[in-house]
């Protein structure tokens, strides 16, 4: 000890730790400082590569710009003549795009727009020849879109002005595109001249930090190895005081075989040799697996159970971790054949050096496992129980798909097919002759194409309509009203009284759509309704769409169990549809009273 009260090694090493965090944290922070600087500018310098080619990518633009405006003006097919003007059209749109980003940047094109004084300048010149040859390019592409066919255009004037300012063009974009070079050259001289300076300072801070940090600490340690040899000759004198700690040596031993008692009485607690023979058992362990202490060249295994699966398992847990330990859950089996499992952990332990054990210490958690297991099996019927029911509503789907697609099938074969074969037979029959006759069938044509006509809109309304895709839900919805307030003659309206005109995610207007035409045709076909009105609300969160119907109403509770496919599969489906797109579905109806149908869906607007 020192005469301050503290250790050498720890004032030392202190000390020393300091010197060197500092003279790390200075090397540190001046590799960073270097690198931030550098990458800087290399970032910059990844700019120019792109800036120059955009530069020189302008010439050849400007090029391919004449070549096409001459082609289109000694162009007589009418065709050709636009083809090649759509073409001229993309090239004048990338020459000005590439254009105007060389002057004020563009992060599509990667170009900066941090341009110097002396290049504003050149473009502020080149400006006056390219807004020219702009204009004049675009005046070609007017008069091609704004001509008749058989009319011949002329460009004399265009043309003119585009071959004067095209080399006056070509010429100055040179010499932005040297200029641009230049000074990307100029920034690669001045990342030398700072890498150069960085180094300089690198070293001037390892000299600095040789002088005043490791110098100094060198002398500290030679300090200190004299004072470490001045606490030896005290080491020597401590060594006469061994008796004392010979006696607390004994007092510990009598404390540790009083916790081994404990142990023995509270814990299941044991002792076994690395061969998995017995050394020792606790009174706890002994009295839960009835051990005779007396018992010798008796396997631990053979304790835990009377089965032998279970002993080669335990054998395999002590064979294999008697080095490296272990812990766990282990299943035993009493001599009573009564089961149970063990939270067991194998600690190796070394009482001399050529002697080792394992010590086991375990504790019963039967009752834990046993409830876990009985949780699995309830999680497992529970599971088992779902997938029965989705299966049960899976076939009802396929069921009904496989109905509807016959349902049409036979709409087209019965009821259009018929009338189309009647078509052809009365085209057929039709004697231009006859005048008289020709104008009565004619007469019955047109009524028999109406009904044709009507048959399918009625056969392929319920596919989804093309207002659905292109202008969203309310549309759609209006369309699908007005369609079957005509086909089937009753009194469907719809009210947006929110006025509500955002699109949704398509997955949701598929679903509310189909949703909303499932209740209309539910009051249609089953309800026996005369009104049908529906009605849509909205906030800023939620879409609600409310279906109500003056029919004869219903039980709601008759439908609602569909998991041995009694009662309608059309709710199903729309609870089905309605938890796709995390909306609610409610219904209410009685006999004699109607029916309403809510929906409430939580707005995620398309992107």
């Amino acid at each position: 000890m020192t005469k301050h009260g503290s250790s050498l090694d720890q004032r030392t090493f202190q000390r020393l730790s300091r010197l060197y965090i500092i003279a790390l944290s200075t090397i540190a922070i001046s590799v960073i400082i270097s690198q931030i600087l550098i990458r800087k500018h290399l970032n910059d310098q990844q700019n120019d590569s792109t800036v120059i080619n955009i530069a020189g990518r302008q010439r050849m633009l400007s090029q391919k710009l004449t070549k096409e405006i001459l082609s289109i003006s000694i162009e007589n097919n009418q065709e050709e003549r636009l083809t090649l003007k759509n073409r001229l059209k993309k090239t004048l749109q990338l020459w000005e795009s590439s254009h105007h980003a060389l002057q004020e940047g563009s992060d599509s094109l990667g170009l900066p727009g941090n341009n110097s004084d002396v290049i504003l300048a050149m473009f502020k010149d080149i400006n006056l020849s390219f807004n020219a040859i702009n204009e004049a390019a675009s005046s070609i592409i007017k008069k091609n879109e704004n001509i008749s066919n058989g009319s011949t255009l002329v460009f004399a004037d265009e043309l003119s002005i585009i071959q004067k300012n095209e080399g006056v063009f070509l010429l100055q974009m040179d010499q932005i595109v040297n200029q641009f070079d230049l000074e990307a050259e100029e920034k690669v001289a001045w990342l030398r001249n700072l890498e150069m300076l960085l180094m300089a300072i690198t070293l001037l801070l390892l000299l600095g930090e040789f002088l005043f940090i490791f110098w100094p600490t060198a002398k500290t340690v030679k300090n200190s190895l004299s004072e470490l040899l001045e606490a030896e000759k005290k080491a020597k004198k401590m060594a006469f005081d061994a008796d004392v700690l010979s006696e607390a040596k004994e007092k510990s031993i009598k404390e540790l075989r009083a916790l081994s008692l404990a142990i023995d009485e509270t814990l299941l607690f044991a002792r076994i040799a690395p061969n998995g023979i017995v050394m020792h058992m606790g009174n706890k362990f002994s009295r839960l697996f009835k051990f005779s202490k007396f018992n010798t060249n008796v396997l631990f295994s053979e304790v835990l159970s009377i089965h032998e699966k279970e002993q080669t398992i335990i054998d395999d847990i002590v064979s294999q971790h008697k080095k490296t330990g272990w812990q766990g859950e282990v299943k035993a089996t009493t001599k009573d054949a009564v089961a149970v499992w063990l939270e067991m952990a194998i600690i190796p332990f070394s009482p001399t050096n050529d002697k080792s054990e394992l010590l086991i210490i375990a504790s019963d958690i039967t009752s834990k496992k046993e409830g876990l297991i009985e949780i699995e099996r309830l999680t497992k019927a529970s599971f088992e129980e779902r997938m029965s029911q989705q299966k049960t509503i899976s076939s009802k789907i396929i069921e009904n798909q496989e109905k509807e697609q016959n349902r049409i099938a036979k709409d087209v074969h019965d009821g259009i097919g018929q009338m189309l074969t009647g078509l052809k037979y009365n085209l057929e029959s039709i004697d231009i002759k006859d005048v008289d006759k020709t104008a009565v069938k004619i007469e019955h044509l047109k009524e028999l194409t109406s009904n044709i006509i009507k048959g399918v809109r009625t056969a392929t309304f319920n596919l989804t309509p093309p207002e659905l895709s292109d202008y969203g839900i309310v549309p759609a919805m209006t369309k699908l009203t007005q369609e079957l307030s005509k086909l089937t003659g009753k009194d469907i309206v719809l009210y947006n009284k929110t006025d509500f005109a955002d699109r949704l995610d398509s997955l949701a207007e598929i679903n509310i759509y189909r949703i909303v035409q499932e209740a209309i045709n539910n009051a249609i076909k089953y309800a026996d309704s005369k009104h049908i009105i529906v009605s849509l609300t909205h906030s800023k969160k939620i879409l609600s769409i409310v279906i109500d119907d003056d029919g004869k109403g219903f039980d709601p509770t008759k439908i609602k169990n569909v998991k041995n496919g009694e009662g309608g599969m059309g709710m199903t489906f729309m609870n089905e549809r309605i938890k796709y797109i995390d909306g609610r579905l409610f219904l209410n109806s009685e006999k004699g009273k109607g029916t309403r149908v809510t929906l409430n869906i939580p707005l995620v607007f398309s992107t």
